[in-house]
């Protein structure tokens, strides 16, 4: 992979979101993308980030915007603009910030899309413990769905982060920051199944080509640690098998999971904390999740509530 090379100031900046800010290494990834492309608009204009205008900030925008980049990819550029010269006049590098006056790039709000459960129950019902990688599958799905688990997180434990009998795992979100959560019984008993001889011991190479792969919980067929991308065809390929027509991806899974614990009842801290989200407001969108699908069975259900009661004569 070709790394972008960047002026001074916004690897000092990109240093800094990953020391100071915790950010995660995919995040600072996609960010070093973006300041490379407007670093790139800005050469072309002979100016480097402590001479860039509001003009060369918008100008670079309406480029984004022309070459068909995506409301929220559009929108992240922007962020990651308006925060390099906040972070440059902070630290007295610039007297002057261009994206003061800029307003913000509008998103549609994307609501999470959740499975049913019965969907889910179909899913799992497809998966059913054999061969070593049905019984990957299973325990995968489970750990995703029961958790909550990031697929970064999922694909990254190790043997170490399972705390056996006291029903816990240990997982790593974005940047790096750890957190316990609480594995349910099926969960634990697919885990089980998985990491026995039959399960994961069968797919154990002789010889590990990476001692990293030694200690991953979830192995693909070759024996190396098993990636996001592997971990992405797993669930669509098996979802696919139950019969679920729409696209399913390992996120669907964690909406699935914070979704289904807030319809049935539980208090929206402790899905904060389950789910690892830094802010409230991420866990809130799942309450309106909840709160239409409250009204969709509300409505078809109660006789009185899907059409207006007819006026008395």
């Amino acid at each position: 992979m070709v790394v972008a090379i960047l002026s001074d100031d916004a690897e000092e900046f990109l240093s800094w979101l990953t020391v100071e800010r915790g950010r995660a290494e995919l995040t600072v990834r996609a960010y070093r993308r973006d300041l490379a492309a407007y670093e790139s608009t800005l050469a072309a204009r002979r100016k480097t980030v402590l001479d860039a205008t509001m003009g060369d900030v918008e100008d670079h925008l309406a480029r984004l915007r022309a070459s068909s980049h995506s409301p929220a990819s559009i929108a992240r550029a922007q962020s990651v603009l308006r925060g390099l010269h906040h972070f440059l006049v902070d630290e007295h590098r610039s007297s002057d910030d261009p994206t003061n006056e800029i307003g913000g790039t509008k998103l549609a709000s994307r609501l999470p899309k959740a499975l049913k459960e019965e969907e889910i129950e179909r899913l799992l019902a497809t998966v059913q413990a054999g061969d070593p990688p049905a019984r990957r599958d299973r325990a995968l799905i489970e750990l995703l769905y029961g958790t909550g688990a990031r697929i970064s997180e999922a694909v990254g434990l190790d043997l170490a982060d399972l705390a056996g009998r006291e029903g816990l795992i240990r997982l790593f979100g974005k940047g790096s920051k750890e957190r316990i959560v609480p594995v349910g019984s099926m969960c634990q008993e697919a885990l089980d199944r998985w990491l026995s001889d039959l399960g994961r011991g069968a797919l154990a190479p002789a010889r590990w080509r990476r001692r990293d792969d030694s200690e991953a919980v979830f192995l693909n067929q070759r024996g190396g640690r098993l990636s996001r991308q592997g971990a992405f065809a797993v669930v669509a390929g098996r979802a696919r098998e139950a019969g679920i027509t729409r696209p399913v991806s390992p996120h669907a899974l964690r909406h699935s999971c914070a979704t289904h614990m807030l319809a049935h009842g539980a208090d929206i801290r402790v899905v904060q904390e389950l789910l690892g989200h830094v802010s409230i407001g991420t866990t809130q969108l799942y309450t309106k999740v909840s709160a239409e699908h409250l009204r969709s069975v509300y409505e078809s259900a109660h006789p009185r509530a899907g059409k207006r009661a007819a006026r008395s004569a």
